[in-house]
C-alpha cells in the first residue's frame, strides 16, 4: 500500500501540496453537492412528502445545528487523531448519511437524515484548513484556501444541472445514492494518496510545545477567535440563506421548473468559484507586493464586504438582472469565506489551527440555523424575500466592522503570547 501511495503522490515538493490542494478541493465540492441535493430535488421529493415552507426550514435547521456542533467538535477531534484519519472519518460519515436520505418515507426520516448529513460534513473545512497549515507556505495560503473553497462553487454548480438529469431520468431516491457513491469513491483517492508533511510538523515542533496546554476553553477566550467567529455567524447567516433558499425562491416566486432551475441556477454558484479564487489570489498578489500580512487579508474582505448590499436590489429587477446581482453577491461571499478561514493559518499554530477553524465555521453555521428559521417564520407569517435580501444584505458589512473595530492586527502569534494564554489557564 505505501509504495501504491508512493507512486501515486507526485515526487516533487512544490507538485505535491497543490495535488494535495486539488484533492481538498474535490472533497469541498463534494460537500457542497452533497448538502444541495436536498434544495435542488425539493419540487420533486415534495410530490412523495409534501413540505411547507417552516418544515424546509427545520430541514436546514437540522442540518445546520449538528453541523455547527461538529465543526467544534471535528476541528478539535482532527487536531488529536491527524489530518489523513480524520478526513477519512468525516467523509465516510457524510457519504452514508448523503444516501440514507434515499430511504426517506417522511419528513422525520428527513429531518434525521439532515441531521446525521451535518454532523458528518462539520470537520471538512477545519480538515482542510490543516492540510493548508500543514502544506502551504504563508504568501501561499490564501491562494491555496481561496482554490480550496472554490471548490464549494464546483459543488453548486455541478448540482443543478446533474440532480436535474437524474431526476429526470431515475427519480429524486437516486439523487443521494449516487451523491453518497461519490463520497465513498473521494475516500479510496485520500486514504491512498495523502501524507502529512514532515518539514512543517518539525518547523513547527516548538510551537506545539508551547501551545500543547492550550484548551478549548482557552482558544475560545482569545478575542481575536471571538470576533472572528462573530464575523463568520454574520456573514453565514447570508450565505446559508442564499444556499438553501435560492433553487426555492426560484421555483416560488420567478416560476422555475425543475429544467429552468437545472439551466439557470447554477450560474451564481459558478461565480462564487471565481470569487473565491480572485479573492484569494489578490490577497497572496498584495503580499507579493511588499503589503503586510494584514493589509493585505483585511483589505480584499472589506472589498468584498462592499458589494453584498446588491442582493437588496434583487425582488425589484427582472429575473436576469437578479441572476446577475445573484452572482455579484456570491462572488463576493466566497471571496470573503476563503480569507476567513484562511485567517486560523495566518494567526494560530499547526497544533490549534483544527480547533479554531471549527470554532469559526461553528458561529457560521450557528448564524445560518438560526437565521433559516427566521426566514421560514417571516415566509409564513405575510413578509416576502425583499425584507430578507433587505436584512442579509447588511451582514457581511457587520461582520467586517466587528473585525476590523475589534479583531486586532493580523499576525502570527508568537511565543510570548501563547505562554501568556497558559499562564492564565
Amino acid at each position: 500500500m505505501l509504495r501504491n501511495a508512493k507512486q501515486t503522490v507526485p515526487s516533487n515538493s512544490i507538485d505535491r501540496k497543490w495535488y494535495f490542494v486539488a484533492l481538498v478541493t474535490a472533497a469541498i465540492a463534494i460537500s457542497y453537492f452533497d448538502r444541495q441535493t436536498l434544495p435542488v430535488a425539493v419540487s420533486a421529493i415534495q410530490r412523495t412528502i409534501p413540505l411547507s415552507d417552516q418544515q424546509f426550514s427545520w430541514l436546514q435547521f437540522a442540518f445546520l445545528i449538528p453541523y455547527a456542533m461538529l465543526y467544534a467538535a471535528g476541528g478539535r477531534m482532527v487536531d488529536i487523531v491527524g489530518t489523513r484519519r480524520g478526513f477519512i472519518l468525516i467523509m465516510l460519515w457524510w457519504s452514508g448519511a448523503c444516501a440514507l436520505h434515499g430511504l426517506a418515507m417522511n419528513f422525520g426520516f428527513l429531518l434525521a437524515a439532515r441531521c446525521l448529513l451535518g454532523m458528518g460534513e462539520g470537520g471538512a473545512f477545519p480538515a482542510a484548513t490543516r492540510v493548508v497549515a500543514e502544506w502551504i507556505p504563508p504568501h501561499q495560503r490564501s491562494t491555496a484556501m481561496g482554490i480550496i473553497n472554490a471548490g464549494t462553487a464546483v459543488g453548486s454548480v455541478l448540482a443543478p444541472p446533474l440532480i436535474g438529469i437524474i431526476l429526470l431520468t431515475a427519480g429524486w431516491r437516486m439523487v443521494f445514492f449516487a451523491a453518497g457513491a461519490i463520497g465513498f469513491a473521494w475516500v479510496l483517492w485520500w486514504s491512498v494518496a495523502y501524507r502529512g508533511n514532515n518539514e512543517t510538523f518539525i518547523a513547527s515542533l516548538d510551537a506545539r510545545l508551547v501551545a500543547r496546554q492550550l484548551s478549548f476553553m482557552d482558544v475560545l477566550g482569545m478575542r481575536k477567535v471571538q470576533v472572528l467567529v462573530f464575523a463568520k455567524f454574520m456573514s453565514d447567516s447570508a450565505w446559508y440563506f442564499y444556499l438553501f433558499w435560492l433553487p426555492k425562491y426560484l421555483y416560488d416566486v420567478r416560476g422555475f421548473d425543475i429544467k429552468h432551475v437545472s439551466y439557470y441556477a447554477w450560474i451564481p454558484y459558478a461565480a462564487s468559484g471565481v470569487g473565491s479564487f480572485l479573492g484569494g489570489w489578490l490577497s497572496s498578489g498584495l503580499m507579493r507586493r511588499g503589503r503586510s500580512l494584514d493589509f493585505s487579508r483585511k483589505f480584499v474582505l472589506g472589498l468584498s464586504a462592499l458589494f453584498m448590499p446588491v442582493v437588496m436590489l434583487v425582488p425589484h429587477v427582472p429575473v436576469g438582472r437578479a441572476l446577475l446581482l445573484f452572482s455579484i453577491a456570491f462572488f463576493c461571499q466566497q471571496s470573503w469565506s476563503g480569507l476567513i478561514m484562511t485567517l486560523p493559518a495566518d494567526i494560530f499554530p499547526l497544533s490549534a489551527v483544527g480547533s479554531v477553524s471549527g470554532l469559526i465555521g461553528f458561529g457560521g453555521a450557528i448564524g445560518g440555523a438560526i437565521f433559516g428559521v427566521v426566514a421560514g417564520f417571516l415566509l409564513g407569517h405575510g413578509f416576502g424575500y425583499g425584507t430578507l435580501f433587505f436584512i442579509v444584505g447588511t451582514f457581511h458589512l457587520i461582520g467586517f466592522l466587528a473585525i476590523l473595530l475589534f479583531g486586532g492586527k493580523v499576525s502570527p502569534l508568537k511565543t510570548p503570547d501563547l505562554l501568556t494564554i497558559e499562564s492564565q489557564s
